[in-house]
């Protein structure tokens, strides 16, 4: 019995030796290898080979299989003999369990593979299922972050629902002929639960990547932009500071109509919030409505023409979602808006959502205004991302080839005189 018992110590002993062999340092490249084709799922045969082996990585392979490996440039280990090595030493049954022994569990990469395509399916079912897969710009973001490894990336850091929730979001959105004024808070709410969901992370970026998208813009790089962009969808963060300037807009529903129908008989500028007209809704009764991009314009107009004036909007800059507001309920009542902006690109980008989403007309915009304005006032150099002019094209081809913007203030006398002479010409 002390015979056995000495034996089976024995192999033990063996079998732990060649473990703490194979586990040096010296032939961690050898187990990498094995443990590649493993992970891959390939069979562990015939011979692997290090090229430039040191002296000391010769050593611990003879060691290893107990006879000398030659003395090229080169080591080569056949697996088999590796095998049948380790298992008649009893250090383990097959390479696998070698490796698990030294080194860890060995991964199934097409197992994993198979599984994160199934999680990456299960995550974008719900966006694909989505009424807005019929438009092309849903899809084009779709195709888009699938391609960029974005949903992967989502995956992997745990954000996977984000992916259900950004469909939520964008199918609760303001239309293009729908009034806007949707609070973020209120919309986070309503798709995810969570009133903060869309105040910033990864559910925000991917949203604002698809309103990109639809607006045919780039994604945002700013603070700034990712305002713009939540604008023309009409979200809006404090319902108080999103306000639209206006003069002689006459309109109905009390009382705000009734305010802004009395400032408009004596001719007088009337700021108005979203708050405002979200509680108390109004009907412009305007048959045409004039927009102007700068306060300047709107200042000039009361000064010179009072209450005789045409109704004007002023959207200081980038309309706000209170202005869009506004100008919905113009559309919808009647009105047909006619838009003027600066002689910049964001201006021409401006203007082309107007006539896209409001059915605008273009006032003063054409290529023949532009090269007035350049030559009856002063200038600046043009900034930013170029940008068409579906309406006259033209007009974007003589800015980029004279490289200069007319600002709204700068163009305000020769608005103001086209107001003078629309109020002449009633």
């Amino acid at each position: 019995m002390r015979k056995v018992s000495t034996s089976v110590a024995g192999s033990h002993a063996a079998g732990h030796a060649r473990l703490q062999q194979l586990g040096a340092p010296e032939l961690s490249w050898l187990v990498q290898r094995i443990r590649d084709r493993l992970e891959r799922g390939e069979p562990v045969d015939g011979t692997v080979t290090l090229v430039g082996a040191s002296p000391a990585q010769r050593k611990a392979a003879a060691r290893l299989l107990g006879h000398g490996l030659g003395r090229g440039t080169s080591l080569s280990v056949p697996l088999p003999e590796l095998a049948a090595v380790l298992r008649s030493s009893g250090a383990a049954p097959s390479l696998q369990a070698a490796v698990e022994a030294v080194a860890g569990p060995v991964r199934n990469l097409a197992a994993e593979r198979a599984a994160e395509v199934q999680h990456w399916e299960d995550a974008l079912s719900a966006a694909t299922a989505s009424p807005l897969a019929a438009l092309p710009w849903y899809r084009a973001w779709l195709d888009e972050i699938g391609r960029d490894g974005t949903v992967t990336r989502l995956i992997r850091q745990g954000h996977a629902v984000v992916l259900r929730q950004a469909p939520a979001v964008l199918e609760r959105l303001p239309g293009g002929a729908e009034p806007a004024g949707l609070a973020a808070a209120r919309l986070a709410q309503d798709a995810t639960g969570d009133p903060a969901a869309l105040a910033s992370g990864p559910l925000a970026t991917l949203v604002l990547r698809a309103l990109a998208r639809r607006e045919g813009v780039p994604p945002p790089a700013s603070p700034e932009a990712e305002q713009a962009l939540w604008t023309t969808a009409g979200v809006v963060t404090d319902d108080l500071a999103s306000q639209v300037l206006v003069l002689n807009v006459r309109a109905g529903g009390e009382p705000l109509g009734r305010w802004l129908t009395e400032a408009a008989a004596v001719g007088q500028p009337f700021r108005v919030t979203l708050r405002q007209l979200v509680a108390m809704p109004v009907v412009p009764w305007a048959v045409s409505l004039y927009v102007c991009a700068s306060a300047a314009v709107l200042r000039a107009a009361a000064d010179q023409l009072g209450p005789a004036g045409p109704g004007l909007v002023c959207t200081e800059g980038e309309p706000s979602v209170a202005c869009l507001r506004l100008l919905h309920s113009a559309v919808a009542s009647g009105a047909q808006l006619h838009w003027n902006s600066d002689f910049s690109w964001p201006g021409l980008r401006a203007t082309a959502a107007a006539i896209r989403r409001l059915g605008a007309t273009p006032w003063l915009m054409s290529a023949g205004d532009y090269r007035a304005a350049l030559t009856s006032g002063p200038s600046e150099p043009l900034k930013g991302r170029p940008e068409p002019s579906p309406w006259d094209p033209a007009l974007a081809e003589l800015m980029r080839a004279t490289g200069r913007a007319v600002t709204a203030e700068m163009a305000a006398p020769r608005v103001t005189a086209a107001l003078a002479q629309i109020r002449d010409a009633r």
